[in-house]
């Protein structure tokens, strides 16, 4: 894992002990499963070390300048064989692709939220990917215990096509004040059998993430649903980000991924 910053290094590797841990007492991982992923777990802050990568999977905030010049600079360290993936869930990957150096060797995986939990990956191809390209990466997904789905290079691909107009529509529903968020959530989960009410995930994605999602969204598609709610800005000036604030449409005693 690359991070320019140490201390985000840190609090992920924590969050993967803490998570892979919990995943031991709770029977979803055999006993030492934890400690022997965590062995293989490295952290860097020196780009120069993904060199001996054969696949990057690039995760950062919804922002096409920011990942051309990652990508340019991940082009410079790493060899020909390496493929150049983007876990983006808005941005065109052909545009991404375009500036990354190797637009024949990239791809689109979309890690669905929480990744941690969810199998589903959103794998889209460019318009310059290789076939050879998707197929490794589609063995990749595949290897990982992941179920890949091909989508096409289109705005939101599948899920996030309908989740962000969604999730808004829940926010809007307590900017009205037409119901509470702990009952929005309750009935979607009661009548539509979703694991996780919409303003759950929002806390768990952040109101930070979800207002890049929309920005990102309403900019290609022009789509008015997918417009970011103003009640979305004024959380995000108090700091109730959510999950990883403590405080978002619900109220939280700790700030961990999943809990205590």
């Amino acid at each position: 894992m690359f991070d320019a910053r140490q201390d985000a290094l840190d609090r992920a590797r924590d969050q993967t002990e803490a998570f892979l841990k919990k995943s031991e007492e709770r029977g979803k991982l055999p006993q030492g499963a934890a400690a022997e992923a965590l062995a293989r777990w490295q952290g860097t802050s020196e780009l120069a070390t993904l060199a001996q990568c054969d696949i990057v999977i690039e995760a950062v905030f919804e922002d096409l300048t920011v990942k051309h010049q990652l990508f340019q600079a991940l082009d410079r360290v790493c060899p020909e064989r390496t493929i150049f993936a983007s876990n983006t869930s808005t941005i065109s990957i052909t545009e991404i692709a375009g500036g990354s150096g190797r637009p024949d060797r990239f791809v689109g995986m979309h890690f669905c939220l929480p990744a941690q939990l969810m199998k589903l990956i959103e794998m889209s191809p460019g318009l310059a990917t290789s076939d050879g390209t998707f197929q490794r990466a589609w063995a990749f997904a595949e290897a990982m215990g992941q179920k890949p789905v091909a989508t096409q290079d289109t705005p939101g691909f599948i899920l996030n096509y309908f989740l962000i107009p969604f999730n808004n529509d829940a926010i809007r529903l307590v900017e009205q004040g037409v119901a509470e968020p702990a009952d929005i959530d309750l009935a979607i989960k009661t009548a539509l059998g979703y694991p996780m009410g919409p303003l759950e995930l929002l806390d768990l994605v952040g109101m930070d993430t979800q207002k890049l999602l929309c920005e990102a969204m309403h900019g290609l598609t022009h789509e008015p649903r997918a417009a970011c709610p103003p009640l979305v800005r004024r959380m995000i000036a108090a700091n109730r980000l959510g999950k990883k604030t403590g405080e978002g449409f619900h109220v939280y005693g700790d700030t961990k991924m999943f809990g205590a």
